[in-house]
């Protein structure tokens, strides 16, 4: 049953456009070049940009993927762009440019298995086998590493985007445009996961360690509003987010925030630098660490002490604590005539040195 609502969910989740907007030819001089085919002219256009390399990227599931890297002279950083269910490369090419210029980045979108001129067919963990070999691709070809590189997932491309992100503990950021808690929560309106979910982003944000920026339209009809909102509330280190009022599902890039609000993040990720991630890791451990000891309440292995007179040394839950600080509260005596008000006597204990020598007088 649960194979079936996956692959239900799988069948709502890929809409690859049919024919391909675009192929893909072989040069004389064994160059890849990718072709419009979406013109009113009977054969196909090349798209010629001497800034774009035409890759086709084998997968670990048997799949050759096709990909676009468009480069920028200006580029310090690098943007994997992984679209949308309805769209394949040839459509996404204009805006691919807009960005690289924009942004002043590097960027490599590619087709899932299925889309475009890429082999195999579909299914989500074909996209997570795609993402990873692009990403290898990087690595491998051009040198980019996690600390140059940004994430980018458009709806659908959320998936595969904080699949691999919750793998690259320095990665320099995530972009998350109209993107999805899980594919059942947008079909069914759900509020839990099901093991036959696919794309569980709502587990995998918790594991993100890099910024992330999350981008939604407020009337968006596909995905609602509160999937963006919720990976935003989830994310360990959110950024500003922008939720573009009026704004649908596929239009948020026609509206002035967008590109706005994407340069300054990507100005800001820029400016992060490797010892500043580390000193904010470091001091966001350190936080935590204080905070469990604060804690500690019985049987702890570091023994709290009194946080105004620094002398009590005991476990806080089976020993008296110390009188002189008003955070600390005193257990009373059982005895009904104990005029010092605590569990021991307080005049021979020689736990906390703070106390008074006067006698207890239940004793």
């Amino acid at each position: 049953m649960g194979c079936l609502v996956s692959q239900l969910a799988a069948k709502f989740a890929f809409f690859p456009p049919k024919p391909a907007t675009y192929e893909i030819k072989k040069r004389d001089d064994g160059k890849l070049v990718a072709a419009s085919t979406t013109s009113s002219h009977s054969q196909p256009i090349a798209i010629e940009d001497s800034c774009m390399d035409v890759l086709s990227i084998q997968t670990k599931r048997g799949n050759k993927i096709v990909a676009f890297y468009l480069r920028n002279p200006y580029a310090r950083l690098t943007v994997l762009y992984s679209h949308g269910n309805a769209a394949d490369l040839g459509q996404l090419y204009d805006l691919f440019l807009q960005l690289k210029q924009n942004l002043r980045v590097n960027l490599i979108g590619y087709d899932y298995s299925g889309y475009g001129a890429s082999t195999g067919k579909a299914s989500e963990y074909d996209t997570y086998a795609d993402i990873e070999a692009v990403y290898e691709c990087l690595q491998t070809e051009y040198g980019v590493s996690q600390e140059d590189l940004i994430l980018y997932g458009q709806s659908v491309g959320s998936g595969p985007t904080l699949h691999l992100a919750a793998q690259l503990p320095r990665l320099r950021g995530v972009v998350l445009h109209s993107a999805i808690l899980s594919g059942l929560r947008v079909l069914c309106h759900v509020k839990f996961t099901l093991c036959c979910d696919i794309y569980k982003n709502v587990n995998k944000i918790r594991k993100v360690k890099s910024p992330v920026l999350v981008i939604h339209g407020t009337e968006d009809d596909v995905v609602n509003w509160l999937h963006g909102n919720g990976l935003w509330e989830m994310a360990r280190e959110a950024y500003d987010p922008l939720w573009i009022k009026g704004g649908g599902h596929c239009n948020l890039e026609l509206y002035p925030d967008y590109i706005r609000h994407l340069c300054r993040f990507i100005q800001e990720m820029e400016n992060i630098t490797t010892q500043t991630r580390l000193n904010k890791i470091r001091n966001t451990l350190s936080l935590h660490k204080r905070l469990n000891s604060d804690n500690k309440t019985c049987c702890c292995t570091t023994t709290p002490k009194c946080p105004q007179c620094f002398k009590l040394k005991s476990c806080s839950c089976c020993l008296p604590k110390c009188p002189k600080c008003p955070l600390w509260k005193l257990p009373k005596c059982f005895k009904p005539n104990c005029l010092c008000q605590c569990m021991k006597c307080s005049c021979r204990c020689s736990i906390c040195s703070c106390l008074c020598a006067a006698k207890c007088s239940c004793l």
